[in-house]
């Protein structure tokens, strides 16, 4: 018995290492970037409007991948399911998007 103590005790522990604040940090400057240059595109005025629309997108998807990865911890291990489900959203919503636009065009 007393064997198997030690062996209970020489075994490997993981540890969950914390997150440091770093990373929420550098992604919040980021997102506060992705903000300007998304308000300046558009307070700028002289800016074509498919640029911006563009820009607009893109600085959106930016930011809803930083919001998933670093303040919903998506990045993490164990978070299959839910981000199957969102991509399965996603798909919904823009099948249904896709659809509305062509039966409004025809």
């Amino acid at each position: 018995m007393a064997s198997h103590e030690q062996a209970g005790n020489n075994s490997v522990k993981h540890r969950h290492r914390p997150e440091g604040p770093e990373k929420h940090v550098v992604a919040f400057i980021f997102s506060i970037g992705l903000t300007l240059i998304a308000f300046g595109a558009v307070a700028a005025g002289g800016v074509n409007t498919a640029f911006t629309v563009i820009l607009l997108l893109t600085m959106a998807v930016l930011q809803v991948i930083i919001q998933m990865a670093y303040w919903m911890h998506m990045k993490d291990k164990g978070h299959l399911i839910p981000l199957i489900f969102m991509a399965f959203g996603f798909f919904v919503a823009f099948t249904a998007i896709i659809t509305a636009l062509f039966w409004v065009w025809w």
